[in-house]
């Protein structure tokens, strides 16, 4: 007998599956078996049917006869001459029948009980199983691959994602753009840097036609094995994936060694992710400064504002002849206000308070990324977005880095090369933490007491040179440079009393750091100065050291060299390309 036959008509009521357990102080669902025990504490209701039987004893059977298919089985009708004794552990709800006339309160109310219990444990079932669906299919939506670098979910120190665009021409939604077919390289390509307090994050935007040095990157095969595929000097970024089957783990190295940055994971997202993503979100809100007629992207729109999504959002982040100089650089400036606009849409209240929109989202985002496997599953990216939305929008800047045209091109400008001088204080100023963003006044005037306070530890007397004792060891993940660091010290300073204490414990290190007791201030802060070590770079100690002790100089990923500040600035230099993301008024010229 089906669910429905179980109901009023044949004597039991739906809710009476739910029962109330004392023992427990919650409702169970019950489905007892024809012929097994009724516990009497945990029945509900029972059938008025003759004398009352033992608490052991079956159930009786319907007309005498088992319930076919061995099913919980139907209480005996009532007959319509003599009453009987009523039952002891439960009451017949059969339509047309007789209740019990004692305690008709108590039983409506336990009836209540029973019904509000029963309609909170079916919508527990259904959300439990709906969920667990829910969960698998957004699970089952994600691409990952392993790139030979299985990160954990990083919940404490700086975060950095690697965000690549590829202009791949093969899949669902990437065909119809020319060069039907292709692989796919870095064609759009971000590192997005989580400050280790989640104060503020900065995006920096890599040019796809910057000439740089892709290191050899192993990859893995179908087949289990891995295969290294050489590297190469003075190409285009952009064939840091899809060229000679680099997978995103060589864009991923190439990054790493560009900006001195750890890269924490990767997202790899394709044209179809932008227009599912855009759509998911109810569309994305931009501007343009003229009008625009691009026959390269296809993209026709007027002076103004303008609510992109679907086809005409990806035309907008692939329009770069009809805007700015009509290169890649003006094609940057808009992915970083349609990225801005996106990120504030995602972060709206009709977005986050929406289940529908929220679960568009979910599903196109699963559906459209390319994760590798430390965050290959709905657990994880949760995870990782818990630790995103930490950020706040206003403290979010996107930057590009800073190139020059490169003059090996001649007249016809293709390529780009690095500015060096721009680039490495900019890197700098991420690698520690320092915000892009403009700071309003009150975190500005916060800053500045918490940075006044450490740089009390640089205030006093400087130690002679010769006085200076140091080991120094290596963590900057840089062959030799504490050995380039000691002989530096030793020949250009005169701090003889230095010391190699070759490699970090723990391999490469972020950050740069000077440990020190309080009566080596003094040698301290003779060292911070000619190293340019910013005053986070300083950790005193509270017990004083022997006089012979050695201080404990630990290079990072910060450390670039002999004779170059380790510090950052505390403004981006002149010139810098930058977006903030809660600037609603970007206007693309």
């Amino acid at each position: 007998m089906d669910a429905q036959g179980r109901g009023r008509a044949g004597g039991i009521d739906p809710a009476d599956q739910w029962v109330f357990d004392p023992e427990t102080g919650s409702y169970e669902l019950r489905l007892d078996q024809a012929g097994g025990p009724a516990p009497a504490p945990r029945e509900a209701s029972a059938a008025k049917a003759g004398p009352a039987a033992p608490r052991t004893s079956p159930r009786p059977p319907a007309s005498g006869r088992p319930k076919p298919g061995g099913g919980r089985t139907v209480p005996g009708q009532r007959g319509t001459g003599g009453g009987g004794r009523r039952g002891t552990a439960a009451k017949a709800t059969t339509t047309g029948r007789r209740r019990p006339k004692p305690k008709k309160k108590a039983a409506r109310k336990k009836k209540i009980l029973m019904w509000t219990g029963g309609t909170v444990g079916v919508v527990l079932v259904v959300c439990s199983v709906g969920g667990y669906l829910l969960y698998q299919h957004l699970n089952d939506n994600i691409d990952k691959i392993d790139v030979g670098i299985n990160n954990g979910v990083i919940t404490k120190g700086p975060l950095n994602i690697l965000v690549i665009g590829t202009d791949k021409r093969s899949g669902k939604g990437n065909t119809g753009y020319g060069d039907d077919g292709s692989v796919g390289h870095a064609d759009t390509t971000l590192l997005f840097h989580v400050s280790e307090d989640r104060t503020n994050a900065t995006a920096l935007s890599i040019p796809r036609d910057m000439i740089t040095d892709i290191p050899d990157c192993p990859t893995k095969q179908k087949n289990g094995s891995t295969k290294t595929i050489p590297g190469s000097k003075g190409v285009r970024f952009n064939e840091s994936l899809g060229q000679e089957d680099r997978d995103p783990g060589c864009t991923w190295r190439t990054v790493e060694q560009l900006t001195g940055l750890k890269v924490s994971h990767f997202m790899m997202a394709d044209f179809n992710a932008v227009k599912e993503l855009s759509s998911a979100v109810g569309g994305v809100d931009v501007c343009v400064a003229k009008d625009i007629n691009d026959k390269d992207s296809h993209l026709k729109m007027a002076k103004g504002r303008h609510t992109v999504e679907g086809e005409q959002a990806l035309a907008f982040v692939r329009t770069r002849h009809s805007v700015g100089f009509g290169g890649d650089l003006s094609r940057i400036e808009l992915q970083q206000q349609f990225l801005s606009s996106m990120l504030r849409k995602m972060k709206s209240g009709d977005t986050l308070t929406n289940p529908k929109k929220l679960y568009e989202l979910s599903d196109a985002a699963t559906n459209s990324l390319t994760v590798d496997t430390g965050i290959g599953s709905i657990s994880k990216l949760t995870s990782l977005a818990k630790e995103l939305r930490k950020v706040n929008l206003k403290n979010v800047t996107f930057a590009t880095v800073p190139v020059d045209d490169n003059p090996a091109d001649g007249k016809i400008k293709k390529t780009v090369i690095l500015n060096k001088a721009k680039a490495e204080p900019l890197f700098a100023m991420v690698r520690q933490d320092v915000s892009l963003t403009e700071a309003k006044e009150k975190e500005k005037k916060a800053q500045e007491q918490a940075d006044a306070k450490q740089a009390a530890l640089l205030q006093g007397p400087k130690a002679e040179p010769a006085k200076v004792r140091v080991k120094v060891f290596n963590g900057s993940g840089r062959m030799g440079a504490a050995q380039e660091t000691v002989a530096w010290m030793q020949n250009g300073k005169g701090m003889s009393h230095t010391t190699n204490g070759g490699n970090a414990a723990g391999g490469k290190k972020d950050k740069t750091l000077l440990q020190f007791a309080p009566n080596q201030a003094d040698q301290a802060r003779r060292l911070a100065e000619d190293m340019g070590l910013p005053v986070d770079a300083l950790k005193q100690t509270t017990a004083d050291a022997s006089p012979t002790a050695e201080m404990t100089l630990t290079l990072g990923a910060d450390f670039k060299g002999v004779g170059i500040p380790v510090s950052a600035p505390k403004t981006a230099p002149e010139g810098i390309q930058k977006v903030e993301a809660d600037d609603e008024n970007i206007c693309a010229k």
